[in-house]
């Protein structure tokens, strides 16, 4: 009987994945932090045999490599990646030998990249599975843009083919188990649901039902933003990625953090935005360890600027660095754990700011305050409604627009108050009063703020 488990990247919104039988396994699309892969098949009590990848990453930084390497296993890349290192090349029609009457079989699914292969897993011949990385997801499909502006279009229309190829293949119970769609930007949208399969899509996903022009047209129209770290992604894995050093950073003293930030370094504090805004060290910026760290830290950052990381646990320090070298930031410069008391130097005082509702700005503007309110979702977010004279600046643009933000106290919002206290942090530590909106958007309209169509300088 085969198995097949789910390993959940939550901070990418990406997904992994180990199927076997009672000996051998196949791991697809690994993370770059492979103990827990390794950990996976030690509690399944099998070995892993195989490693594959559906395509060369965009969006993190893969873990294949050194997984075979570890492993001894076969590592199997589609054979029309342009990859620096040795693996099985991987051809459309490819079979291997996953365990005992367990085989895999590789389709050519071209459309997220131009070499994109899927997986389909066989039972004494019967499939049941096929890992389709970032072809066919769970309602949308993954993104055609990320590879070359120049190929977009042809990649979109390869997507609708593929996703009617795989369709045509293979049967309505077969599992669909993708790589993407589950907050991950490689995704054209969201996921819908957490499970599906061939006859789902089938009915359900938007490259079966429309024609193929159509399709390109919707699928275009509607992408969104592109992570600036993405464009390091796809030659850090093609080059074969170093393996991971997760060791604890050096630590760092109130002397070394006033250091690093008078140096011009980034000095990350992990906490969440309610305790930042109470007290932090004055410069230091506020990205919540329990929120996207990886992916806004990595895109916000400017790439290879050294980061110190700011934690109230040694553990979440941890847990941020397995996030980080996902993405390619491989060891924090130094950290520190402990009261944000204990981060600044003899005779300093921790820095503050407020906090507020929609309901707050509300009664602010009715006083005739005179206040900036700056928006920092992103453009799709915005463009299904906004704040009447907002400002819009999204918040992975803002690092180098915050000389485009009006004069006067701004009141930062974003969708939730995660991304809008990052955004706070930046503001303050340039010299900026601000006011942080911890506070869900549907409250903005709720306090009669919201205008009728959106407005922007940015």
């Amino acid at each position: 009987m085969f198995f097949v488990d789910t390993l959940e990247i939550e901070g990418l919104g990406n997904r992994s994945y180990l199927a076997g039988g009672a000996g051998t396994a196949l791991v697809v699309d690994p993370p770059r932090d492979i103990d827990q892969v390794i950990t996976a098949a030690a509690r399944r009590g099998v070995r892993i045999a195989l490693v594959a990848e559906t395509h060369v990453h965009n969006d993190y930084v893969s873990g294949g490599l050194e997984l075979a390497r570890v492993t001894g296993a076969r590592y199997l890349v589609p054979a029309r990646a342009s990859v620096a290192f040795t693996r099985t090349p991987v051809t459309d029609g490819d079979t291997y030998a996953v365990d005992d009457g367990l085989t895999v079989r590789a389709i050519a699914t071209p459309g997220h990249t131009p070499h994109h292969t899927s997986y389909v897993l066989a039972e004494g011949g019967r499939e049941v599975a096929v890992f389709t990385g970032g072809s066919l997801l769970i309602g949308t499909v993954g993104r055609p843009d990320l590879v070359d502006p120049r190929l977009t279009g042809q990649l979109a229309r390869a997507q609708h083919s593929s996703a009617h190829r795989l369709a045509d293949e293979l049967d309505d119970e077969v599992a669909v188990l993708p790589t993407h769609g589950f907050g991950s930007f490689c995704s054209a949208a969201p996921a819908e649901g957490a499970s599906t399969t061939i006859g789902e899509e089938r009915t359900g996903n938007a490259v079966l039902t429309q024609d193929v022009d159509t399709f390109v047209a919707e699928l275009l129209s509607g992408l969104d933003d592109v992570p600036a770290y993405y464009a390091h992604m796809s030659p850090a894995n093609a080059a074969g990625p170093a393996p991971v050093d997760l060791t604890a950073p050096k630590p760092a003293d109130a002397e070394e953090i006033a250091s690093r930030l008078a140096a011009g370094e980034w000095v990350v504090d992990l906490r969440n935005r309610v305790a930042f805004a109470q007290g932090h060290v004055a410069g230091s910026l506020n990205f919540e360890g329990d929120g996207k760290l990886a992916t806004y830290l990595a895109w916000l950052m400017p790439w290879g600027k050294p980061v110190t990381l700011l934690a109230e646990t040694p553990e979440q320090v941890a847990e941020a660095q397995r996030e980080l070298v996902r993405v390619g930031i491989d060891r924090p410069a130094a950290a520190a754990t402990g009261e944000a008391a204990d981060w600044i130097r003899p005779g300093e005082r921790l820095a503050s700011f407020p906090r507020a509702r929609f309901a707050d700005l509300a009664e602010a503007r009715e006083r005739g305050e005179r206040v900036v309110v700056l928006d920092v979702r992103r453009d799709a977010e915005r463009a299904r409604g906004s704040v009447g004279g907002s400002v819009h600046i999204p918040v992975h643009a803002l690092p180098h627009r915050i000389g485009d933000v009006p004069d006067g106290v701004v009141w930062v919002h974003c969708a939730g108050g995660t991304r809008a206290a990052t955004a706070a942090s930046l503001l303050h530590a340039a010299g900026r009063a601000v006011v942080a909106i911890d506070d869900g958007f549907d409250a903005a309209a709720e306090a009669g703020l919201t205008a009728p169509a959106p407005e922007s300088t940015g």
